[in-house]
């Protein structure tokens, strides 16, 4: 497969928030595969890659990321579910689902 190929199949397989999902920015690798993550709903929280995805996911600071804030303290912690890739943050740029994104300077 050529690149430009890979790179349409990663476009097609954009993960999208579904229910209480909310897309977030890593601003800070804290250890213990704990993260604190700047949600879009303006909040701040310590999100946790869940074990299942421990050794999956690598995360960097000023990436996008899909989160899940916990059901009891969902203020305050949550669950990193998903990193996009730089070609699917362009890709849901330009469909419009990031248009409060432009608040964050990160991209």
């Amino acid at each position: 497969m050529t690149p430009e190929e890979i790179e349409q199949m990663e476009i097609r397989r954009t993960v999208m928030p579904k229910g209480k999902e909310i897309f977030g920015i890593l601003e800070q690798r804290l250890g213990g595969s704990r993260n604190k993550v700047r949600c879009f709903d303006g909040k701040t929280r310590i999100c946790r890659i869940p074990g299942r995805l421990k050794r999956k996911l690598w995360v960097r600071e000023g990436d996008l990321l899909l989160v899940e804030p916990w059901e009891l303290s969902g203020d305050d912690k949550g669950d990193i579910i998903y990193k996009y890739k730089p070609s699917q943050v362009a890709h849901l740029r330009r469909t419009g689902v990031l248009k409060s994104a432009s608040e964050f300077e990160e991209f």
